[in-house]
Formats: structure tokens, sequence, C-alpha cells
């Protein structure tokens, strides 16, 4: 019987594994992007200067109820222990996942916002948009927000040739979209509805639809808000009252005007970390949606600016992502991410220091709340997964110089 000579083995096959294997273990630990430096470094210490503020603004109102003063901190830091790890574990997913569970994500945090209008909800302040789970209390909208990003993403992408026409653009987007609206419109909620609204439409302009296509939803948007706030007699009254007038600190105005005379007392180095006069029951939103006074009012301008300088690098990091990839589907959902988290930030900031009326719209990573501090950091954990799809510039280099080796080589 005959054998076939094997060719004799050459030592380049051992060294060609051994490079595929150093290859392989480099991958797991490659420099990340700046981008992903941005975006977590802002995401932490938001964080942690939230939990900070959640102590100084609840523990005098907990300690006058007889409660223990560390309570709201204490539940708030819940959520960020849970929140934190599970950001950067999200940030490992591959992006075809985060694809895949775009229609689930939508499908399963409508449902649980529905829950909202079953024995499990609770209504607050004329707003029905919260459940009480096993003790703690939830809310579902935090969780629509992302999904909503991510399944517009994901659809766009996969009609981004067909973009040119209406129909295209608006089927399914516009008709689900509403439908998400809705469910939290029927709880009336107004302030998280013009959130989504703004969602949608982030989402629409990143996309790269063409101007005349994106001009009719944001039309039908600002249609819809409007009609929602003059149909509501006490959404109107809040809209119209004029807060300019300190000495009539009743009524609608009263929480605008406190939450301006906390910041003003703050000065440019505030009155001291924890020696705040407003939260002793003149601010009754001092942990919630005018956070942004009591570190005014604690830490002066120089808080501010720290807070708007966190803000900010957190949104170049992510308006980066969203210029650099070339992917679609990320583009889109990090622009949808980014509008919320970063549109929303605004509208807080601006009803505390009275350009808006007081809508009820917390101030992310920092507010008391710990749905809205789990959905946020779970969000950025979707938009550190898409900085890490980016080109680092030590990659780039290197790649450059091993193809100029080889191309010396080959010559």
């Amino acid at each position: 019987m005959t054998q076939v000579a094997r060719p004799p083995r050459s030592e380049s096959d051992g060294s060609g594994r051994g490079l595929a294997a150093r290859v392989s273990l480099g991958r797991r630990f490659t420099p990340v992007s700046t981008e992903f430096l941005m975006i977590a470094s802002a995401a932490l210490m938001l964080t942690i200067f939230g939990l900070v503020m959640v102590l100084s603004a609840t523990s005098a109102t907990a300690v006058s109820r007889g409660e223990n003063p560390m309570d709201g901190a204490l539940r708030q830091g819940i959520f960020a222990v849970l929140g934190i790890p599970l950001m950067f574990v999200i940030s490992r997913a591959p992006i075809a996942f985060l694809k895949k569970m775009a229609w689930p994500a939508l499908f399963g945090a409508i449902a649980l916002q529905l829950l909202v209008f079953t024995p499990l909800g609770i209504e607050d302040g004329g707003n029905r948009n919260w459940i009480k789970i096993a003790g703690f209390t939830l809310q579902p909208s935090e969780f629509l927000k992302l999904a909503l990003a991510v399944w517009i993403g994901y659809v766009l992408m996969r009609k981004r040739t067909m973009l040119g026409t209406w129909h295209q653009v608006f089927i399914p987007v516009v008709p689900v979209g509403a439908l998400a609206i809705g469910t939290v419109l029927a709880g009336k909620d107004l302030g998280t509805a013009m959130v989504l609204v703004l969602v949608l439409l982030g989402c629409l302009f990143f996309s790269g639809v063409k101007l005349r296509l994106f001009i009719l939803p944001v039309l039908l948007g600002v249609v819809a808000v409007i009609a929602l706030a003059v149909t509501s007699p006490d959404r109107m009254r809040r809209i119209t009252a004029t807060c300019s007038d300190m000495s009539a600190y009743t009524g609608d105005c009263y929480q605008s005007i406190h939450g301006v005379w906390g910041m003003a007392s703050g000065g440019i180095f505030g009155v001291g970390l924890g020696n705040s006069q407003e939260k002793y029951g003149w601010l009754p939103a001092a942990g919630n949606d005018f956070i942004f006074a009591i570190v005014g009012e604690e830490l002066g301008l120089i808080g501010c600016i720290v807070v708007l300088a966190l803000f900010t690098l957190f949104t170049v990091g992510a308006f980066h992502v969203i210029r650099k990839t070339a992917d679609p589907f990320i583009r889109v959902a990090a622009g949808g991410i980014t509008v919320w988290i970063t549109g929303q930030a605004v509208l807080n900031i601006g009803v505390v220091i009275g350009v808006f009326p007081v809508m009820g719209v917390p101030l992310p990573f920092m507010s008391q709340g710990g749905t809205a501090l789990l959905a946020v950091l779970i969000a950025c954990g979707v938009l550190l997964a898409f900085a890490r799809t980016l080109p680092v510039p030590e990659a780039r280099a290197a790649a450059r110089s091993t193809s100029a080796g080889r191309g010396k080589v080959t010559r």
C-alpha cells in the first residue's frame, strides 16, 4: 500500500498558531476608545455626585419624620450598585445581540408600562405612572425610553435604502411610537411623554431622512403637545403661571420661586454641603425634580458648573460615537439615547432656573428615583457597547505599521 508523503512540518505553522492566540488574547484587552472613557467617566461621576446630593437633600425631611436620614441615599445606592456593574456587562454585548433584542425589549417595556393600570399601579400628583412590586416603587416609562430608541434604530437600519419615501419612514415607526407614548399619556404624565417624543424625533433626525419628511413628525409632535396642554386646565394653569414676581410665592409658582431662591442664596461657592435651608420643607421635590436647586444652594455656581461640565463630557462622547460610526443602527439608536439623556437634563435644569414650567422631569443620574437611575445606567451600557466598535488611535496606528511592514516584506 503506497503512502502519500506528507510535506515537512514548517516551523512557521507553530508560530502562526501562536500569533493567532496572541491576537485573540490581545483583542480581549484592547484599549477602549476615548469616547468610551468619556461616557463611562461622566456616568460614574454624575452617579456618585447624585448619591451625595440625594443624601444631603433627603436627610432633613427624613429626620423630621423620625426616619433614618440615610434611607433615601441607601435606596438610591441599591440601584446604583445594581446599575453600574450592569452598565459594564452590557457594554460587552455584541451589536448583533442588541439588534435581536429590539422587538422583545419594546414589547416588554410596553407590557410593563401597562401594569400601571392594574392594581399594582400607583397615582401621585394626578399622574398614574408607577407600580409597586415587593415594596419597591418602579416607573416603567423609564425603560420605555431606552427600548423605543433601540427599536427605532433597528427598524430604520433595516429600511436604510428606503428612507426617501414617507410611508417607509412613518410605518411602523410613527404608529408604534404613538402607541408607546399613548400608554404614558393615558397615565397623564406629559413630561415623560415629551421626552419620548424627543427620542422619536432624535432617532428620525440621525437616521438621515430628508428634511421634508422630518418636518411633518416635528409639527405633529408640537401640535399634540399643545393640544394636550390646552385640554387640561391644570396644565394650562401651570404653563401660564407668571412667576417673575418673587413675592407671589404661593400656588403654582411656589416650587419655581423657592428653587430660584435656593440657587440665588448659594452664590459662587455655596452655603456648604448639607447646609441648605430650602430642603427643610420649603422645596417639596428637593431630592427629585429640584435637586439641581440644592446643588446650586449648597455648592454654588461652581457646583452647577461641575454638573454642566459632566453632562457636556457625556454629550460630546456620545456625539462622537454617532459621528464616527458607519453602522446606521448604532447612529440612530445612539442618537435617540443621547437626545433622551441630554434633552431631559436641559428640560430639568430649565425648570429649576425658571425657563420652563414645572413638568415633573427628573435630572438624569442625580434625581432621587431608582428606576430612572437604573434605566439611564443601562442606556449608558448600550452607548458603551457602541463605543467599543470604534477603532482606537493605538489600534489604527498598529494596523498601519503592520500593513507597512507586510508591504516591505512583499517587495
